[in-house]
């Protein structure tokens, strides 16, 4: 009978177990649909601003028309066939101080930056060798070709959202200043602006913009000079330097960053890279590039905690059980029951306070809930409030060792594979003198009788 029991109980713990993984998939599908409602307070904030920025330029531009005949259907016409020019920088400086101001819809936040962007530089004034690119990508001109009409060159300057402009800029062309007009000019579905130009540069070809620019969450240039620089400096402690390039050199402190980049077309091959584009074929264009993140995610550290769920509930079952066989007592199914919804609702708590108060308090104020809780209830399912404090300070320590694994992400396999082990050996040390036969209520084996007796 006592045998039954111990058995059907091993059985029914490891059920429970399982069973309360039902609740605790259900936060974690909670906290995804909370990281759903926070990526759409953000597209909010962004479409009543400016999204991501990317910027690409300046590029120096000769429009060309040639007249040609075409056949269709018999008859003959002509229409005017659209080419260009594409002059890159020479060289390409970019200055950029960025000051960063968290902005919030409910109780989500976007990352929104004002850039004040200084571009400076020189364009090249000659043409030969430059590639004819025509709007028809299978259609090929000889560059040559005396037909080609020359049209007024521009300087085009692409930005991913336009609406970030938050006032008019002007190109400083050698002794020349001349405001930017609304649309890059260059190519369908780019946004932009461009200056146009009575002539080409002449062999001096300086240039300078100064362009204040709104954006969200990240921020690009592309290098598209010969020999091209970027220098950011910002007020943000958490900058996260993505694309291509690393920078060169990086300053991080408590109150911002300073960062700076160098590349040039023996890395990049801008140019074909970028008369391919212009076809409409190619690798998207390399770029330095930083991102505004947060410090930490906290839907992604709930998420984590939760997968742990299953260890640490079945750690609370083990030590229950090993109270009921050390200290021979009683706990009822329902008891178990009981203090593994506690543990469940944990997660559903630290999910709550972490979007009011940051993942760090809000794990504090729901464990110590949480320990408080068994705490109490258990002073009377194991005989008394020492027995009761005791479980308490376990629980509180077991909480204690799973933060420390949520932070230490590099070391969170070692770690987690060295608590296992430790309690493996706290087990079977505590349990090493234990009959388990008496406790099963099963006699132990009489040993085998002496064949030659």
């Amino acid at each position: 009978m006592v045998k039954q029991i111990f058995s059907h109980k091993i059985v029914l713990l490891l059920l429970l177990s399982l069973l309360l993984m039902i609740p605790v998939h259900a936060i974690m599908e909670l906290n995804r649909e909370r990281q759903a409602y926070r990526s759409q307070a953000i597209n909010s904030i962004m479409a009543s601003s400016s999204g991501p920025q990317r910027l690409l330029g300046p590029v120096l531009v000769q429009p060309y028309t040639r007249a040609v005949t075409v056949e269709q259907d018999g008859k003959r016409f002509e229409r005017k066939l659209q080419l260009y020019r594409y002059l890159l920088p020479e060289q390409l400086d970019v200055r950029a101080s960025m000051e960063v101001t968290p902005r919030k819809l409910g109780i989500y936040q976007a990352q929104v930056y004002h850039t004040r962007l200084s571009l400076s530089g020189r364009l090249p004034a000659d043409l030969d060798g430059k590639t004819l690119v025509s709007g028809e990508p299978d259609l090929t001109v000889d560059g040559a070709d005396p037909a080609l009409v020359p049209g007024r060159p521009y300087l085009s300057l692409v930005l991913s959202d336009a609406r970030g402009i938050s006032s008019v800029p002007e190109l400083q062309l050698g002794e020349q200043r001349i405001p930017f007009a609304p649309g890059a000019l260059l190519g369908d579905g780019l946004a932009g602006i461009h200056a146009p130009l009575a002539t080409l540069p002449n062999e001096d070809g300086r240039f300078h913009i100064e362009l204040d620019l709104l954006g969200m969450d990240q921020l690009e240039v592309v290098p598209l000079g010969q020999d091209s620089k970027l220098n950011l400096a910002g007020n943000w402690p958490h900058p996260n330097f993505l694309g291509d390039f690393l920078p060169g050199s990086r300053t991080l402190t408590a109150s911002g960053f300073d960062a700076s980049w160098q590349s040039s077309w023996f890395a990049t091959d801008m140019e074909s890279r970028f008369n391919r584009m212009m076809r409409g074929g190619g690798e998207p264009l390399p770029s330095f590039s930083v991102s505004l993140v947060q410090p930490v995610d906290h839907y992604q550290q709930n998420e984590r905690a939760a997968k742990y769920a299953l260890l640490f509930i079945g750690l609370t079952f083990l030590s229950f059980f090993m109270f009921e066989l050390l200290k021979g007592l009683r706990v009822h199914p329902i008891q178990y029951a009981l203090v593994g919804m506690g543990l469940a609702i944990f997660y559903l708590v630290l999910l709550a306070l972490t979007e009011h108060l940051g993942f760090a308090w809000a794990y504090l104020v729901a464990s110590l809930a949480s320990v408080l809780l068994n705490g109490f209830y258990l002073s009377h399912v194991l005989g008394g409030p020492k027995q009761g404090m005791g479980f308490a300070a376990l629980l509180g320590l077991v909480y204690a060792i799973l933060f420390g694994l949520l932070q230490a992400e590099e070391t969170a396999l070692l770690l987690g594979a060295l608590l296992l082990f430790a309690i493996l050996a706290l087990v079977m040390g505590l349990t090493r003198k234990l009959d388990w036969y008496g406790v099963m209520g099963n006699p132990p084996p009489s040993p085998a009788p002496d064949q030659e007796s």
